[in-house]
């Protein structure tokens, strides 16, 4: 049963070194926090597994990595200096700030039940910088709130560095940053986190086809990745709730601890970004309307054979937050049982190729040369099989070492005991986590054996 609470994730997080407190020491800071040991693993794997189904396993996605710092124009143009706001209100009591648009009454704060309380007002979510040594109204840009804008400032560079034809995709993972009003729920919403972002061009009139192929692809992605159907919904997003540059959006909600929230969105952004970000945009014939581009020195349209002309191709973008990504694989797995012997065991059920370690070596006797000298030959032996993190667990205590990685979510830990030293074939135990059966294995025969477990599980 996936977890039910937040703080059983926050306790478990922080005990075995998923993700800490931003700044932890000196009192912590809202909306940041630090992954650990595990949760980069965690985090890596995930990351790994996206750009592996979106980029490797398709032949019509090209990958990219744009910087996060940009032109401030780029900003000006895709709308975000005039759109990318929420309605704020401050309490002058409890001196605390909401969004709007959470708020029970506008006219009550949440927190102290005060009516002294200001009207709403916008408050832009962008990070403003400066560059260069002069800080003045010419020298400052913004970090970037979003990755997508890189990959639509980009399509004319990768268009003509590969001789992509519609459709085709543009993929980016990285570094997004929003000034948040009230970051909340753990890492569900904070003001540093990273996206998983497709941009899907097409021709206009076949955007309705693939905005309904991604909805249906993505949502199989997070089933694969451990989610279940009944923790998942689609949300349709209409009327004022749609985006500016939205035709339409289908948001994939995931039922974490809080409640069902979006996980990922799907959006119909027509031609509204290749066509704000164009140069003599009035050659197109644009369906989306844009503010007027004069500082743009680049058409962003592809030729279209048939028709022999130039159009600017519409665009399907499947948005994950892998920050919510991961809380939501972690609240999944997150599993309480009760064992034959009255005791209970807590174990991350997390999907093989999720799983931060991948096997664990733990010497029956960490003070016996023999016995280690093996258990860290097979560590080593593993490792180069480039599956993951293989963890050697000289602790000396195999029943607590089950327990952790129990915990953790590793899938094998491998025992090497006096048998291991002593008899023919060097026979090792092998421990599954879910079920907790043990075998048997011929240490030569353990590379083989991990690779095939690893290949049926996913």
């Amino acid at each position: 049963m996936p977890a039910k609470t937040m703080d059983e994730l926050v306790s478990l997080c922080k005990r075995r070194g998923f993700i800490f407190q931003g700044s932890e020491i000196y009192g912590g800071m809202q909306g940041a926090y630090d992954y650990g040991p595990l949760g980069i693993e965690l985090k890596n794997n995930l990351k790994a597994a996206w750009w592996r189904s979106m980029v490797y396993e398709r032949d019509d996605v090209e990958g990219l990595d744009a910087a996060i710092i940009q032109n401030k124009n780029v900003y000006k143009y895709s709308g975000h200096e005039d759109t990318f706001t929420d309605p704020m209100v401050d309490c002058h009591e409890c001196k605390s700030r909401m969004r709007a648009d959470h708020m029970k009454d506008i006219k009550v704060c949440d927190n102290c039940g005060s009516t002294n309380v200001t009207e709403p007002r916008d408050f832009n979510l962008m990070f403003k910088t400066n560059v260069g040594p002069m800080v003045n109204e010419e020298s400052y840009t913004y970090l970037r709130p979003e990755t997508a804008q890189g990959i639509f400032t980009n399509f004319k560079n990768v268009v003509d560095s590969t001789s992509r034809t519609l459709p085709f995709g543009i993929a980016q993972i990285g570094k997004s940053f929003r000034n948040e009003i009230t970051p909340r729920n753990f890492i569900f919403r904070v003001r540093e986190f990273e996206q998983m972002e497709l941009e899907f061009f097409c021709k206009p009139g076949e955007d309705e086809k693939w905005h309904d192929f991604w909805v249906k692809t993505r949502k199989q992605w997070w089933l694969d990745q451990g989610l279940t159907e009944e923790n998942i919904e689609f949300e349709y997003v209409t009327g004022d709730d749609l985006a500016h540059y939205s035709k339409s959006t289908v948001d994939i909600l995931y039922k974490f601890p809080h409640g069902f929230e979006e996980l990922e969105g799907v959006a119909n952004r027509t031609d509204y970004d290749l066509g704000s970000h164009t140069k003599a945009q009035e050659e197109f014939g644009l369906s989306a309307k844009v503010k007027k581009n004069e500082h743009s020195t680049a058409k962003l349209a592809i030729r279209d054979l048939e028709a022999n002309k130039w159009e600017v191709p519409f665009c399907i973008e499947p948005s994950a937050g892998l920050d919510r990504g991961l809380l939501a694989v972690m609240t999944e797995a997150y599993t309480e049982e009760e064992l034959p012997n009255g005791s209970t065991r807590t174990v991350l059920k997390f999907k093989p190729h999720l799983a931060p370690i991948k096997v664990a070596i733990m010497p029956l006797k960490k003070n016996k040369p023999e016995i280690v000298a093996l258990a860290k030959e097979l560590k080593n032996k593993l490792q180069k099989l480039g599956l993951g993190r293989i963890l050697y667990e000289n602790t000396g205590n195999v029943g607590k070492g089950y327990r952790r990685h129990d915990e953790v979510g590793t899938p094998i830990c491998v025992t090497v005991d006096f048998d291991s030293i002593e008899k023919e074939g060097a026979p090792v135990t092998v421990r599954d986590r879910d079920t907790m059966e043990q075998i048997v294995v011929p240490a030569a025969d353990l590379p083989a054996y991990v690779i095939n477990y690893f290949i049926n599980q996913d």
